[in-house]
C-alpha cells in the first residue's frame, strides 16, 4: 500500500457510501447506532486495513510482518461495540439486528481498505435488501404463525 491519495480517497470514499446505505436504514428505523455510527465503524476499519497493509509494505525486507494481526484486532473492539448495543428487557432482547450491522460494515470496511471493492458491495447490497426486503415477509411469517396457535 503506498501513499497513492487517490486510491486512499476511494477507499474511503466507497466505504462511506457502502457503510451509510446500510446506517441510513438503521437512522430510518431511529436505532441507537445509526447513519453516524456506521460510517464510523466502517471508515475506521478501513483505516486500519489500510495502516495494516502500508506497515507490512515498509516492513516487509526488514522483518515478519503479518498485516492480518492488526485487522484481527478491529475484532475485538467492534465485538465490545457490539454488545452495547444489545438491551435485554424482560423476555425481549433489543439491538440484536443493529449489533449484526456493526459488526457487518466493520466487514465491508475491512474488505474496502484491503481492495476488495467486489464482496464488499455485494455484501452491502444484501444487507440492505435483507434489512428493508425481509422485513414485510418477517411481519408475514409471524402474523402466519400467530394464527396457528
Amino acid at each position: 500500500m503506498s501513499d497513492n491519495y487517490g486510491d486512499i480517497i476511494t477507499r474511503i470514499l466507497l466505504t462511506v457510501l457502502l457503510c451509510g446505505i446500510i446506517g441510513s436504514e438503521r437512522e430510518i428505523r431511529n436505532k441507537g447506532a445509526g447513519l453516524r455510527t456506521h460510517i464510523l465503524v466502517g471508515v475506521g476499519s478501513a483505516l486500519i486495513s489500510l495502516t495494516s497493509f502500508y506497515i507490512f509494505a515498509i516492513y516487509k525486507d526488514v522483518t515478519f510482518v503479518d498485516p492480518t494481526r492488526i485487522i484481527a484486532g478491529i475484532v475485538t473492539g467492534v465485538g465490545f461495540l457490539c454488545a452495547g448495543t444489545i438491551i435485554r428487557g424482560g423476555q425481549h432482547i433489543i439491538g440484536l439486528t443493529t449489533a449484526a450491522t456493526l459488526w457487518i460494515v466493520y466487514g465491508i470496511g475491512m474488505a474496502v481498505g484491503a481492495g476488495y471493492y467486489s464482496a464488499a458491495i455485494v455484501v452491502a447490497i444484501v444487507v440492505f435488501f435483507v434489512l428493508i426486503g425481509l422485513r414485510s415477509f418477517e411481519a408475514i411469517l409471524a402474523r402466519k404463525f400467530q394464527n396457528m396457535k
